[in-house]
């Protein structure tokens, strides 16, 4: 592997929003790939015999051990070398482990498979999240990671539409093949297409230092992360977020199908597309709305999300509450819209208060805390207290798992409002704008 070129991308402004484009198709994929196992959680279940506490963490914990543990050194490697050749090859290796889960017949075996995607899908974000940054400027940061970040809703929405679809007529194996074996092609693809950016191009001198020095040693980052309240606080109120948002996003498809009597195959053509429409707008919204009111107080970073989740709070009841499955699409999609509203601020926040040379760490360790704590939580915790309330209510424990979300909401607004103090007196974030 060879060190990363410094070459500013020659093209105007219609390159940099195909190369955001392509990333985002790649995201896509990437989460389509994540999240097809919840999808298709009902049929391997009663195939395989899993409990609800075994598919929370291959859907959770299995996977978000591997993809923040690695996250790190493949974060190390893209501050020094060139981004694209390690995102390409990562693209590969999660795409052909999940394709490998469609021949699983255990636990074990699903596991594996599980933490292999979480290996490869380690080196998709945090490189994505330093080359937009170098594409686009300070100001326009929050929009163009809100655009990369439209992979989380499309793949989600995607991933329930062709996952059920394809699963309702030909099995849930043949839906992990075709799901996960295009990635390959997109691997090439952004070798082709994707030039590597000088790293800091774009960013101003601050306080008379080299904004475009070379990245410093890993655990340097590190510390510096955690010893900045900005940082700390923002990773903080995302992690309580995706502990919600992936908690709901891994168990909507089952809680549908068992307690609300919804088909797989109603899935596939409604409960995707309220997921991709209401996410795709949260997503954006939240970006343009950043960088819209943020230029005249920061402190909005932080606020549109903590408004968001007000609506959870709402979203929820009327989740636990509808006797129907078409009334609780309608919550389902409330809860969609507001949970993916943190983090392209988020992402922006973080991308703004760390030198160029820190960038591609920094969105690691905020993937780290973030997965951590959301992904390997939120879905183990749903399933749990399901399996623990299965006994006295049968079916309708999934609700109880719902209803157990209550204090974790809570915790993340005030996680966010916590945030935007410190973003008020945060001096780079200040220079940045």
């Amino acid at each position: 592997m060879t060190a990363a070129t410094t070459t500013m991308p020659k093209a105007g402004k219609g390159y940099r929003y195909l190369v955001v484009g392509l990333l985002a198709v790649v995201y896509t994929f990437n989460f389509m790939d994540r999240q097809i196992l919840s999808t298709l959680t009902e049929p391997i279940r009663k195939d395989l015999g899993f409990t609800d506490t075994q598919m929370g963490m291959l859907g959770g914990l299995s996977f978000a051990l591997f993809y923040t543990t690695f996250g790190i050194p493949v974060a190390w490697m893209s501050d020094r070398y060139r981004r694209v050749t390690i995102m390409a090859a990562a693209c590969s290796i999660w795409s052909l482990a999940t394709a490998g889960c469609g021949l699983a017949k255990s636990f074990v075996q699903m596991a594996l498979l599980r933490m292999v995607v979480g290996v490869g899908e380690a080196g998709g974000s945090p490189p994505s999240y330093s080359l937009i940054s170098d594409y686009f400027p300070a100001k326009e940061r929050g929009t163009g990671l809100a655009l990369y970040s439209l992979g989380v809703p499309i793949g989600s929405m995607l991933g329930a539409a062709l996952g059920a679809g394809v699963a309702a007529e030909y099995g849930w194996r043949t839906a992990f093949f075709v799901v996960g074996l295009p990635g390959v092609v997109l691997a090439l693809l952004m070798l082709l297409i994707i030039r590597e950016p000088k790293r800091g191009g774009l960013d101003p001198l601050i306080g008379g230092s080299d904004a475009h020095a070379p990245a410093p040693p890993p655990f340097q980052v590190i510390g510096s992360f955690f010893a900045n309240r900005t940082l700390l606080c923002v990773a903080i109120s995302s992690a309580l977020s995706a502990f919600v948002g992936y908690a709901m996003l891994n168990w909507n498809a089952p809680m549908l199908m068992r307690v609300k009597g919804m088909s797989l195959k109603e899935v596939s053509q409604y409960y995707s597309v309220v997921l991709g429409v209401t996410g795709v707008v949260g997503t954006f919204a939240a970006g343009w709305l950043a960088d819209k009111l943020g230029q005249n107080d920061r402190r909005w970073y932080a606020w549109i999300p903590a408004l968001a989740f007000c609506v959870t709070l709402f979203a929820l009841a009327g989740v636990i509450l509808s006797p129907t499955w078409q009334q609780t699409l309608i919550f389902i999609g409330f809860g969609a819209l507001a949970a993916n509203m943190y983090l392209a601020p988020a992402l922006a926040v973080v991308q703004n208060a760390v030198p160029p040379g820190e960038r591609t760490m920094a969105g690691a360790i905020l993937l780290f805390v973030l997965n951590l704590v959301g992904l390997g939580g939120g879905p183990t915790y749903l399933g749990f207290i399901s399996d623990k309330m299965k006994a006295e209510h049968g079916v309708h424990s999934l609700l109880y798992g719902y209803g157990a979300l209550y204090p974790i909401v809570i915790l993340a607004i005030v996680a966010h409002l916590v945030a935007a103090s410190s973003i008020a007196r945060d001096k780079r974030l200040a220079a940045a704008a």
